[in-house]
């Protein structure tokens, strides 16, 4: 197969139109190859599936299509693996190579499946599904008024996709709320800016990723640079970099995002079943842009590429990490694309930190914890959705050896209490890390 295949380190199942695929770098000039096992067993079961189809071909009630058979059988094999395998029609196929460029249709959310219904994993910034309200671990009972509950993904993606500026009905049951409530989504073209920024205080610069996409490096690279310009050409004090509810997406944007901020060293390395014969590493490339204080801050939403940004940086005692304990989706999946235009996502391997960390159904824990729910009140705080709560999630690596929690960190009546404590943090910098 000519076709290239991409590496994934994207977060959700199933999220086009809602969310998007992200994939990752290329691997050009490598070839994949279908091969059935040296066991004449699969011989056995695959007659057993032609019967079956044969089967349903004569005698089910009305007429089906054979490639709705095919491909229905597909996605239930891959679904079956773990939350992040999954099969992508030609449509979805080339819905996700478009949607990794930051623009696509829906609502702007990330959803699995979690106790049989659709889960709102996260309502994107500035979507409509944002500005409606929905939040992380919302349940959806119904799409339009029709039952959810033990819909597929694909089916649930069907129904909230649409054309832009017509209404969706979702209807939402929240812990704390004693019916569910119906949320009216007027569905538009999302588009995604991965890089925002802004001084933040004097002379300390703040720095917002929303999503690895195709340009979120050279973005950084001119966020940076006009910063700097801000402030006066002198160099930053510090920077703060928000990786905040951040779902992941291109791996290649991971290693060139944390390269701005390493001379030298391994960023990341990837390794499958076949062990060294899989594994591929991803080094910096002594550019090292920015050198000064550098302050990550994460929560539950950062997951994938975003901790692998988070792993490294923690790992080379590069920069403080502060937040929240991450997501903890460690796999990596690839992009199989298939004759008929349609492709398969497959979990192939797991990615580690430098140190050789698997943060998979771990997450990556903060030097300094400091949980943002303390401004909430007791009846809106969320329970946050993370890998090890998703069906079939791979099992916590035994080797890997994430650090230890703390304990969280004071008390402060703000509006976003994890970034001014990350601010005052960045600046003590000298007196935490010693000049």
């Amino acid at each position: 197969m000519d076709k290239k295949w991409k590496i994934s380190l994207s977060l959700f199942l199933v999220s086009v139109f809602l969310l998007g695929f992200l994939i990752g770098a290329s691997a050009q000039g490598k070839k994949v190859y279908s091969k059935i096992g040296d066991s004449k067993e699969i011989y056995e079961y695959l007659k057993t599936f032609s019967d079956a189809i044969d089967l349903i071909k004569r005698s089910y009630v009305d007429e089906v299509k054979d490639r709705d058979i095919i491909y229905s059988a597909i996605k239930g094999v891959l679904e079956s693996l773990d939350p992040h395998s999954t099969f992508l029609t030609p449509d979805m196929y080339k819905d996700m190579q478009t949607e990794t460029k930051g623009e696509f249709g829906g609502i702007g959310i990330e959803i699995t499946i979690k106790d049989g219904f659709p889960t709102v994993i996260t309502a994107i910034e500035d979507t409509p599904a944002y500005k409606a309200g929905l939040k992380s671990n919302d349940h959806i009972i119904k799409i339009d008024g029709k039952p959810a509950r033990n819909m597929s993904l694909m089916d649930v993606v069907k129904m909230i996709r649409g054309q832009k500026g017509k209404p969706v009905t979702l209807t939402i049951m929240r812990e704390g709320f004693t019916v569910p409530k119906d949320f009216t989504v007027v569905r538009d073209v999302i588009t995604v800016k991965s890089v925002k920024y802004r001084m933040i205080d004097n002379g300390y610069g703040y720095i917002r990723i929303a999503q690895f996409q195709e340009r979120t490096a050279k973005d950084l690279d001119n966020a940076i640079k006009d910063l700097e310009k801000m402030n006066k050409e002198k160099p930053l004090k510090g920077i703060l970099l928000d990786l905040r509810n951040n779902p992941g997406g291109l791996l290649e944007q991971a290693v060139d995002v944390s390269d701005k901020f390493l001379s030298e060293g391994l960023i990341v390395y990837i390794e499958g079943r076949q062990k060294e014969e899989s594994k591929m590493n991803f080094y910096a490339s002594k550019k090292n842009d920015y050198t000064g204080p550098l302050v990550v801050l994460v929560n539950e939403g950062s997951a994938s590429a975003s901790e692998i940004v988070a792993g490294a940086m923690q790992d080379y005692k590069r920069a403080i990490i502060v937040g929240a304990k991450t997501f903890g989706k460690g796999s990596v999946q690839t992009i199989y694309p298939l004759s008929d235009g349609s492709a398969v996502r497959l979990t192939t391997a797991k990615y580690y930190t430098p140190k050789g960390r698997s943060i998979q159904a771990e997450g990556i824990v903060p030097d300094i914890l400091i949980d943002n729910n303390y401004v909430r009140s007791t009846k809106e705080k969320m329970v946050p959705l993370k890998e090890k709560d998703l069906e079939r999630h791979l099992e916590v690596d035994k080797n890997s050896t994430p650090k230890t929690e703390g304990s969280p960190q004071g008390l402060i009546n703000e509006d976003d209490f994890q970034l001014v404590m990350a601010l005052q943090i960045l600046k003590s910098w000298d007196a935490l890390r010693g000049k």
